[in-house]
C-alpha cells in the first residue's frame, strides 16, 4: 500500500467515533488502524466495532479508542515469505486487510486482499432466503411533486432502473428474492411494470382499499408472511449487507428491528442558552448528531396483529402499539449508505453519489 493511502487509514486514538465514521466513509477500506504518537498499532477499528458502540450507550463524542478492537491481527515485517503468511490469514479469517508491524508494534504497511489474489474480488456465497421483503408502495409521493402527478414515486429512475427494480435488486445479492407489493396510488402502472418486465424474484402484491397511511396495509398481508420480513419504504435506498442485518435482529430476539443511520442536523441560527432568564452563551450554528429512522424494518409475523384493519394507522403509532405492549423493539444502527430519495434535493445527491461510487 502506498504511503498516503496507509496515512489516510491511521487515527489517534483521541478522534471522535464521529470522526472515524466519517473517515470509513470516505476510505471506503471498512477498517481504520489506532495509532499512538510513534504509529504503534493500538488497535482496529470497523462499522461492526462502532455500532457495538453505539448501541451501548457512547455517543459519537466519545473517542474512539473507547471501541477499537485491541485483539487484531498482523504479520510481522520479519516473517519468512510475508506474503504467504498474509494469505493464510486472509482465507482463515475472511480478512481484507492485513495490518504489518515491526517488532516494535509500529505499523509499516497495510496487505489488502487484492494485492495477493490481484483484481480477484473476494465473493461471499449468500443462500436463498425464505423472507419476504415487502415494499410500500401505495403513496402519493407528495414531496416530488410535481414528478409524482404522471409517474408514481416507485417507478422514478435511478439512473436506468426505477427505484423499486434497484431496491429489488440490492436485495437479491444478499439472497432475498420474495417481494410482496403494497399498492394503491397510480397501482396500474406499477402492476404492468412488474407485469412486463420478466424479473427472476416472485412478486405478488396486494391493493389498499383506502390510503392506510405509512404501515396500514399490512395488516392485509397476515396471510402471507408466515416468517421474518422486512418492510422497506420505497424511497429508502440501503447499500449495506441484508442478511447481517437479519442475522443480528434473529440474535436481538426482538419483534422488530428498525435500521437507523447517523445524520448530522446542522442549526442555521445562533443558539441562545439560558439560565433563568439570562444569557449563558452563544452557540453559533451548532451541529447534533442523530440516529434516524431509514424507513427499513425487520418484523416478526406476529406483530401484524397489532395493526387495526382497514383503518390508517402510521409507522409511529404502529411502534407505540407494540413499545406498551412490552414487545421488545431495536434500533440497528449504521454510519452510512443510506439514502432517501423522497424529496429531490436528496434525490439528486442521491443519485449523484451512487454513480460517483460505481453503484449504479
Amino acid at each position: 500500500m502506498d504511503k498516503a493511502k496507509l496515512l489516510s487509514l491511521l487515527v489517534p486514538p483521541s478522534v471522535t467515533i464521529k470522526a472515524g465514521m466519517k473517515k470509513l466513509d470516505e476510505t471506503a477500506e471498512k477498517i481504520l488502524f489506532v495509532v499512538n504518537e510513534n504509529h504503534k498499532l493500538c488497535g482496529t477499528v470497523t462499522d461492526g466495532d462502532i455500532r457495538r458502540g453505539l448501541i451501548n450507550g457512547l455517543r459519537f463524542d466519545d473517542k474512539i479508542e473507547e471501541v477499537m478492537n485491541q485483539n487484531f491481527t498482523a504479520v510481522y515485517l520479519d516473517d519468512e515469505n510475508i506474503e504467504e503468511k498474509a494469505k493464510e490469514v486472509m482465507l482463515k479469517n475472511k480478512f481484507e486487510q492485513i495490518p504489518v508491524i515491526d517488532s516494535n508494534g509500529i505499523i509499516k504497511d497495510v496487505i489488502l486482499w487484492t494485492d495477493i489474489f490481484g483484481t480477484l474480488v473476494r465473493q461471499k456465497h449468500y443462500a436463498t432466503k425464505p423472507n419476504k421483503v415487502v415494499i410500500m408502495a401505495g403513496g402519493k409521493g407528495t414531496r416530488l411533486d410535481p414528478f409524482t402527478r404522471i409517474l408514481p414515486k416507485p417507478l422514478i429512475p435511478i439512473g436506468e432502473k426505477p427505484v423499486i427494480e434497484v431496491i429489488m435488486d440490492t436485495f437479491s445479492k444478499y439472497g432475498f428474492n420474495k417481494f410482496v407489493y403494497t399498492l394503491n396510488y397510480k397501482k396500474e402502472y406499477i402492476k404492468l411494470y412488474l407485469q412486463e418486465n420478466k424479473f427472476s424474484y416472485e412478486i405478488e402484491w396486494v391493493e389498499e382499499p383506502d390510503f392506510l397511511g405509512t404501515i396500514g396495509s399490512l395488516s392485509l398481508l397476515e396471510d402471507k408472511l408466515r416468517d421474518t420480513f422486512y418492510v422497506v419504504n420505497c424511497d429508502s435506498l440501503l447499500n449495506y449487507d441484508y442478511e447481517k442485518i437479519l442475522l443480528w435482529h434473529k440474535k436481538s430476539q426482538a419483534v422488530l428491528t428498525i435500521v437507523g443511520c447517523h445524520n448530522e442536523i446542522k442549526i442555521p441560527f445562533g443558539v441562545l442558552e439560558l439560565s433563568n432568564g439570562d444569557l449563558v452563551m452563544i452557540r453559533e450554528k451548532p451541529t447534533h448528531d442523530v440516529i434516524i429512522n431509514t424507513g427499513i424494518y425487520i418484523m416478526e409475523p406476529k406483530v401484524i396483529s397489532n395493526i387495526p384493519k382497514g383503518r390508517k394507522i402510521d409507522m409511529n403509532e404502529f411502534i407505540d402499539i407494540i413499545l406498551k405492549r412490552g414487545e421488545k423493539v431495536t434500533v440497528y444502527p449504521i454510519s452510512s449508505g443510506w439514502f432517501d430519495i423522497g424529496q429531490w434535493e436528496e434525490y439528486k445527491k442521491c443519485v449523484n453519489m451512487l454513480l460517483d461510487r460505481d453503484l449504479l
